[in-house]
């Protein structure tokens, strides 16, 4: 890419030339600087990542494009967005970008008529050039896609004009790569400068894919030796990413020497071995980046509403085979706390009587928690994962049956990383003994489909956009104020710094949700100052703002 520092160099040098002419070619060279960013661009990491089932460590690769604002099309204000999880790179750029609309318009297109740069972080299918092996980056290792992020950041940094901090919009997986790379820098004396992290529905605490759904399709894949069903699951289900995200994966649960057949001593949930918990466990001894605002949206219930019944029935079908052979197809999602059920049977008949095979697998759920397959969380379609994964008629055919089709995909306990809370089902208790990390968040009353935008979260993310934007070098976040006491009552206390007095200052209050419940303007006419408030208990946010200041804190709300 061409240096931008050079080329506002030459249109520097024409604006002093008063030649006609010259002017030309400056707006040549200007429209140049714009056209070039938005190409889009291969990106490979210098960091390289070695994964748990890999003999050396590798270098991943990215691909971005830069949209430059529409105000003065200068790299100045960028706003990343990172992929989530994408097997076989179904979700280009352009299928990146159309993921931000919303009400018949766009909140990337919104964004940039306000000034910012958007920038997009896909992973595609890439053949490694070290060893020519084909890499899905879209399922890949989120640590080595992670490293691909780091090099991003850096790139644009460099780039960019002005101070502006970066802002990451981050969903689903994207919002782990995000958090991994963040924090790396941070531990890493890399300078990120990024002001703000959307974690946008991710799984901090993991993903559900339902283990009888899991166990069907590698049943027909195994015993029918369907290579379709079989390249499909290990693009999906056996992916570096899906190994270390679900919480219940198949794998371990097969029998030593089967590649189909259930181990009965092996009924409750459990990740890949030597993935799952290793990557948890390195997360959560990273934490969240700690020179960053942490917020996040979570697209399941925050009121325990359920994705559906523990132990419910899903589908009974009969299949016809063909050559007067028929299977019958029963599903159930996982069992109630501290129940056995079973959830996946395929029973193959000939003439309609005579017992070909049985497939049957079970499913037993701790004593603290219901099944995941129904918790409060981000949906998923199974139609949908079934209609995009494979055309094999028999997976059509299922996806036409479903009684329930829909299941909890990203738990909301775990797009608000609450890890202290064993119950999927519990509601978040976000500010009380079971903590959240982030400091504002965006929920929903009902289980919405994984990364819907709706009109809350989409004002929650502009307002966290917009609050942070430094105008001018001198108009920087500083801490100028300070709580006397949090929990409150009836009253802030807010304690100014003797050079804010006597300035006008914004107050305003706003719930968890974003909506506003106080807005005022004060005069510091003195180094404590006292603001009446009528608030429920719970948690809320107070920003407080002058000229060039601006503070911002959680508030709690305990009488």
């Amino acid at each position: 890419m061409i240096d931008f520092l050079f080329i506002n160099a030459l249109i520097l040098l024409y604006l002093k030339i008063k030649s006609k002419h010259m002017k030309k070619i400056t707006l040549i060279i200007f429209v140049l600087a714009i056209t070039i960013n938005y190409a889009q661009t291969t990106i490979t990491a210098t960091i390289p990542f070695q994964g748990y089932d890999e003999s050396q460590a590798f270098l991943g690769q990215g691909e971005y494009q830069v949209f430059l604002d529409n105000v003065d099309g200068v790299l100045d204000k960028p706003i990343f967005l990172i992929d989530g999880y994408d097997p076989t790179d179904t979700r280009d750029i352009a299928g990146m970008y159309s993921q931000l609309d919303f009400n018949g318009s766009n909140l990337g297109d919104t964004l940039r008529n306000e000034g910012f740069d958007m920038v997009m972080l896909n992973f595609p299918v890439y053949t490694r050039p070290s060893d020519a092996t084909e890499i899905d980056g879209g399922s890949d290792y989120i640590q080595r896609n992670a490293m691909v992020l780091v090099e991003l950041i850096n790139q644009i940094n460099a780039q960019k004009t002005g101070n502006q901090p970066l802002v990451m919009v981050a969903p689903s997986m994207g919002g782990l790569i995000a958090r991994y790379a963040l924090r790396y820098m941070e531990e890493n004396n890399l300078n990120h400068d990024t002001r703000l992290f959307i974690s946008w529905d991710t799984p901090h605490m993991g993903a559900n894919m339902p283990i009888e759904m899991q166990y069907f399709l590698n049943y027909v894949a195994e015993s029918q030796n369907n290579t379709d069903l079989q390249n499909m699951i290990n693009a999906t289900l056996n992916s570096p990413a899906s190994k270390e995200m679900l919480i219940d994966h198949y794998n371990p649960h097969l029998q030593t020497g089967s590649t189909f057949e259930q181990d009965p001593n092996s009924l409750l949930p459990v990740g890949f071995i030597s993935f799952r918990d290793t990557f948890q466990t390195e997360l959560n001894t990273m934490g969240f980046p700690q020179n960053t605002r942490n917020i996040a949206i979570a697209n399941g219930s925050d009121n325990g509403t359920t994705t559906g019944t523990p132990g419910m029935e899903i589908i009974n079908h009969t299949f016809d085979l063909g050559n007067d052979v028929t299977a019958d197809l029963t599903l159930h999602f996982t069992p109630s706390a501290g129940q056995t059920n079973e959830v996946t049977r395929v029973e193959v008949v000939y003439l309609g009587f005579i017992p070909v095979s049985t497939y049957v697998a079970n499913a037993q759920s701790f004593t603290y928690t219901d099944g995941l397959d129904s918790a409060p969380g981000g949906k998923y379609n199974l139609q949908s994962f079934t209609n995009a994964a494979s055309a094999d008629p028999l997976l059509q055919e299922f996806a036409a049956n479903l009684q329930q089709s829909e299941f909890c995909f990203i738990p909301t306990l775990s797009a608000l990383a609450i890890d202290n809370e064993t119950d999927w089902y519990a509601i978040p208790d976000i500010g009380g003994a079971h903590n959240s990390p982030f400091v504002a968040w965006s929920i929903t009353n009902n289980n919405e489909d994984h990364v819907t935008l709706n009109q809350q979260n989409v004002d929650f993310t502009l307002n966290e956009i917009r609050n942070g934007v430094v105008a001018t070098e001198e108009n920087t976040i500083n801490y100028s104020f300070k709580l006397l006491q949090n929990p409150i009552k009836d009253n802030i206390t807010l304690l100014v710094k003797d050079a804010l007095k006597h300035q006008e200052l914004d107050i305003e209050v706003l719930s968890v949700t974003g909506k506003r419940i106080l807005n005022k303007k004060i005069t510091a006419n003195n180094y404590k100052i006292e603001i009446p408030v009528t608030l429920e208990n719970g948690v809320y946010f107070l920003n407080v703002s002058t000229a060039k200041t601006k503070f911002s804190t959680k508030l709690i709300v305990n009488e």
